[in-house]
């Protein structure tokens, strides 16, 4: 039976980001914070909004998707509780999969794929393998490979999650083990991966919060360092703007 909030689907607000190749997703999280309860809004995207399904949900949304063409969904999502995203319940989990843009730029087809793929490792219900644990996992297997880009981001995910500073010690006693010292020495020691493991267990030997050493580490090692974001950004000699 086909929720009565879509017999009002037509007037809500629209938020069309399929000409958008900038990160949207903190502006599309932001602006669902603002509805209130009993309405909603509705996303346009050239392929289907999965990420968003979760993220929206946490912060008490239904949804229904139209496929309209080869080229556009329709999103709805419709209020149905007030819920504050926090890290905790992954609403406001740091670095969304943003990386998907980069497909879409390709082909909307394959972004769409992507999506899907996307889903089935990281929204799998009934996964016999734990949020945390997965990030762990890739975060592990990106620090092998050397993409340190990508451990960064998975570290600073899980710790969202509760990874505690003595897992963290654990792993990275076994990444000495099994690089070897001088690669640890060389590669891992001065990565970024490296620099918010050591940023976290300072500030919690300081006795700051989780919370604020999350702020903090966004500050320093978030999409705004060039290191870590995974879409291209021009930069600009002697001026700090950056293309958007």
């Amino acid at each position: 039976m086909a929720a009565t909030w879509l017999e009002k689907k037509a007037t809500f607000p629209v938020i069309d980001v399929r000409e958008l190749s900038t990160n949207f997703l903190p502006m599309i999280l932001y602006k669902a914070q603002q509805v209130n309860l009993n309405n909603g809004i509705c996303v346009v995207q050239t392929f289907e909004p999965k990420p968003l399904y979760s993220a929206l949900a946490d912060l008490g949304f239904e949804y229904e998707t139209e496929k309209v063409s080869e080229q556009e969904y329709r999103a709805y999502f419709y209020r149905t509780e007030l819920k504050t995203a926090t890290y905790e319940s992954g609403a406001d989990m740091p670095f969304k999969p943003t990386a998907i843009l980069n497909y879409k730029l390709i082909d909307d087809t394959l972004a769409g794929t992507v999506v899907d793929f996307w889903e089935f490792i990281w929204e799998k219900e009934g996964s016999a393998i734990d949020l945390k644990t997965k990030l762990l996992l890739s975060m592990s297997n990106a620090i092998g490979a050397s993409r340190f880009r990508q451990a960064t981001r998975e570290l600073i995910k899980a710790y969202s999650l509760g990874v505690t500073v003595q897992e963290l010690d654990e792993l990275f006693s076994l990444f000495a083990w099994n690089q070897g010292i001088g690669h640890f020495s060389s590669e891992i020691g001065p990565s970024t991966v490296f620099g918010v493991y050591k940023l976290i267990k300072k500030r919690e030997q300081e006795g700051l919060d989780r919370r604020k050493i999350l702020d903090e580490i966004m500050a320093t090692f978030g999409d705004r360092n060039p290191d870590v974001n995974v879409l291209y950004k021009r930069r600009i000699k002697c001026c700090e703007r950056e293309e958007r």
